[in-house]
């Protein structure tokens, strides 16, 4: 009777075990992904390893436009502390804020992680990052939320850097690319006589045309270059020419301008103060089924300016 009563809880001990879910595996994604943004086993302090994540370890890159942007380095800023855009090559290093430093002529950004994910980084290429010694590496820095934080050397901003990412939970070093971009910076941010401003081209009262370059949105939209300015009493106006009549209204430095009134297309008067540097606009757009603003910048470029015929 004993016997028979043991296979009985031995066979619905079994059953128990057969009925229970399959647990699922994450090791298939790349760190970053919803299933793998947890905290970390792995402590601080553990020598990584040299792993290095192949191209079909890694999400489909994603492309960073440097278009109509120059390089900045520290010298053309003024020091102090700036929240700052940043773009990257992958969609799973995600940095929820970034915190430029500029001091005594260097460079440095904090990175704010959504998660725990990486636990080092390494300013260069996954491969070297493998072979550097362990003291070379930059470890994360805590927050109170348990997301991870990297403070990491800038050598320009507007230029690709190539920065290295570990994964704790993958145990692999994978590659990624930074921009820091310099059009999200105030004005005040640069040193006095970094920019190209009218002042310094010592442009007199007058007509005159210079290239521009048009940047973002979804490259549909064009603007006629090159385009008209007029300087007058220290001040310059540029002539914005769109290609489309959609557009009802640009902001620029936080004041909304209207188009002009009987053309053919949507035409925009732009006070200008500096040159060979992108300008931020927003331009609203009616050609969707909902009015909807569109971030844009406009570069003039200096060395193209000549009298109008």
């Amino acid at each position: 009777m004993k016997l028979r009563l043991f296979a009985l809880l031995l066979a619905l001990l079994m059953m128990l075990s057969a009925c229970a879910p399959a647990q699922q595996s994450s090791e298939s994604e790349e760190p970053g992904s919803a299933a793998s943004e947890v905290q970390q086993e792995s402590a601080q302090g553990e020598a990584p390893s040299s792993a290095v994540a192949g191209e079909g370890d890694m999400a489909a890159p994603v492309e960073i436009d440097t278009e109509g942007l120059a390089p900045v380095g520290a010298e053309m800023l003024q020091d102090g502390s700036y929240e700052i855009a940043v773009d990257c090559s992958s969609s799973m290093f995600r940095i929820t804020g970034c915190t430029l430093t500029v001091e005594n002529g260097t460079l440095t950004a904090r990175l704010d992680m959504s998660s725990a994910t990486y636990l080092y980084l390494y300013p260069g290429s996954a491969q070297q990052a493998a072979e550097a010694a362990e003291d070379a590496l930059i470890p994360y820095e805590e927050n109170a939320d348990g997301t991870h934080s990297f403070t990491i050397p800038v050598s320009a901003l507007n230029v690709p850097v190539d920065c290295a990412a570990y994964s704790g939970r993958k145990e692999m070093w994978y590659d990624r690319t930074l921009l820091f971009r310099s059009d999200s910076l105030p004005i005040d941010a640069y040193a006095e006589g970094s920019l190209v401003t009218l002042e310094s081209l010592s442009l007199g009262d007058g007509d005159y045309t210079a290239e521009v370059t048009l940047t973002g949105g979804s490259g549909r939209a064009s603007v006629e270059s090159p385009v008209s300015l007029h300087v007058e009493d220290g001040s310059c106006t540029a002539r914005i020419v769109w290609s489309s009549a959609n557009y009802d209204y640009m902001i620029l430095d936080g004041e909304k301008l209207l188009p002009l009134e009987g053309e053919e297309t949507s035409v925009f008067l732009l006070p200008i103060t500096i040159f060979d540097f992108p300008v931020s606009v927003i331009a609203d757009t009616t050609a969707m089924s909902t009015p909807h603003e569109v971030a844009y910048t406009l570069t003039f470029h200096a060395d193209t300016i000549t009298p109008a015929s």
